[in-house]
């Protein structure tokens, strides 16, 4: 897979990158970068930027030296936060509590990407942790849940694992789908009404977030909703799996 770029429009970039799994199947992954009001800009994740994508990073960015901060917002996607470091030094790192664990040699910021103070420090955007499953599952296999990230002003989605698109879809689909990451059931808290939690989450983000056009998606590509089509297509996952996930 060969890293792309694409401009949505409003300061938001999509990156999609490549990343081989098991040594054999290339998921991808992605990152995103954003340009804030100010004139700086931030990233959504760690990737290594190579070839075209980075130079077109790097002209956007004075060469990287405007990148103030990225935002690592699934606690299980470490592999390149190491790298980005090195190739923005000045910039802040921000990551869960897993994070300085995993690349101890990062200087990680004290607050945590999910907390209140990162998204004051960003009203720019709009952040969402779900809820009734693990953030961070004591099943190192379990990865449904990160932190969702909503720019209104490009009308894009930012989503690690937790919302998929089916395989079959490819960018600029006229039938958008939307599946929940296959773990999400073995995400689930042990307490009562955990799937209800969930889904009622789910439910209230849909119609927070209704309108949504560009979702990005960490491991199943860049889909484009018409209006109205990202909250019809969440609502009806959540109406198909409810049941279920009530009764695990």
């Amino acid at each position: 897979m060969n890293d792309e770029i694409y401009d949505l429009g409003a300061g938001f970039w999509s990156i999609r990158g490549s990343f081989i799994k098991n040594g054999i199947i290339d998921i991808g992954v992605q990152c995103a970068l954003i340009k804030r009001p100010s004139g700086r800009f931030i990233f959504l994740d760690s990737y290594t930027l190579t070839g075209d994508v980075r130079q077109q990073v790097m002209a956007l960015t004075n060469e990287g030296r405007d990148v103030e901060a990225v935002l690592n917002v699934h606690p299980f996607h470490t592999v390149h936060c190491a790298q980005m470091a090195q190739d923005f030094p000045q910039a802040t790192f921000y990551g869960s509590n897993r994070h300085p664990q995993q690349v101890p040699e990062v200087s990680w910021a004290d607050d945590l990407v999910e907390s209140d103070a990162v998204a004051e420090r960003y009203p720019e955007l709009q952040f969402s942790i779900p809820k009734g499953i693990h953030y961070i599952a004591p099943n190192e296999n379990v990865h449904a849940s990160s932190l969702l990230v909503y720019h209104p002003a490009s009308q894009s989605i930012y989503v690690d694992d937790t919302f998929e698109i089916p395989p079959s879809k490819l960018f600029n689909t006229v039938q958008p789908n939307l599946g929940l990451h296959p773990t999400t059931k073995k995400a689930l808290k042990e307490e009562p009404n955990a799937g209800k939690h969930y889904c009622d989450w789910a439910v209230d983000l849909a119609h927070e977030w209704r309108n949504v056009r560009h979702f990005c998606g960490a491991h199943s590509g860049l889909m484009v909703f018409e209006e109205g089509q990202f909250e019809a297509a969440l609502l009806s996952v959540i109406d198909n799996t409810r049941h279920e996930l009530e009764n695990q």
